[in-house]
């Protein structure tokens, strides 16, 4: 149980729910209820699918290119800071290059459900804490965004679009210190491993 929390919680700042609320209202205002029910569904769908794809076949990936893990907590940590900062520095509007008849699968469902941060994280869970606390942890909290997104409205006028964004700000700081962490965890992997080398 304890290793469910802790691919949990890095999973659950990853997929920042709260954080998309605002763009999820944005491109269903004005749609109809049943459709904006339609729209969560893809959005859940689409997340669900591509994140377990990634998170079972994206070591066997890593290995035919030749990655190792310690390369990919690394690389992985970095851009996973990247997203988080460019988060945190960014104004909060929503693109308006997007597909507003069908935005369930995208950029619902990919990528502000299923983002890099979301793929990279749950692959080094998955090192780390093994399949089933992984995947649980990731099905877990696919399923709170699509419960965020369904009671949106309500939660939109509670929180208030202000409250939300700082909420968003405190998740993608967060996020920040867990991929320095997967930083230093990997740089520690790779360097201990160059120190054995005869």
């Amino acid at each position: 149980m304890n290793e469910f929390w802790l691919c949990f919680v890095p999973l659950f700042v990853a997929v920042d729910a709260i954080g998309t609320l605002p763009l999820f209202l944005g491109l269903t205002q004005g749609t109809p209820r049943r459709e904006v029910r339609r729209i969560i569904v893809d959005s859940v769908l689409t997340a669900a699918v591509v994140a377990v794809l990634f998170l079972f076949g994206g070591r066997e990936l890593l290995q035919l290119l030749g990655i190792t893990i310690s390369d990919f907590m690394i690389a992985g940590g970095l851009l996973i800071f990247v997203i988080a900062l460019s988060d945190v520095l960014s104004s909060g509007k929503p693109e308006k290059d997007v597909d507003r008849m069908n935005p369930g699968a995208v950029p619902l469902g990919v990528p502000l459900i299923a983002g890099p941060a979301v793929l990279t994280t749950s692959i080094l869970l998955l090192n780390t804490y093994g399949a089933l606390p992984t995947a649980t942890a990731l099905m877990a909290n696919i399923g709170i965004a699509g419960l965020v997104f369904f009671f949106g409205n309500g939660l939109n006028h509670i929180l208030g679009s202000a409250g939300a964004r700082i909420i968003s700000k405190i998740a993608n700081l967060l996020l920040a210190a867990i991929a320095v962490m997967m930083i230093r965890k990997g740089a520690t992997i790779l360097l201990t491993g160059l120190l054995q080398v005869p």
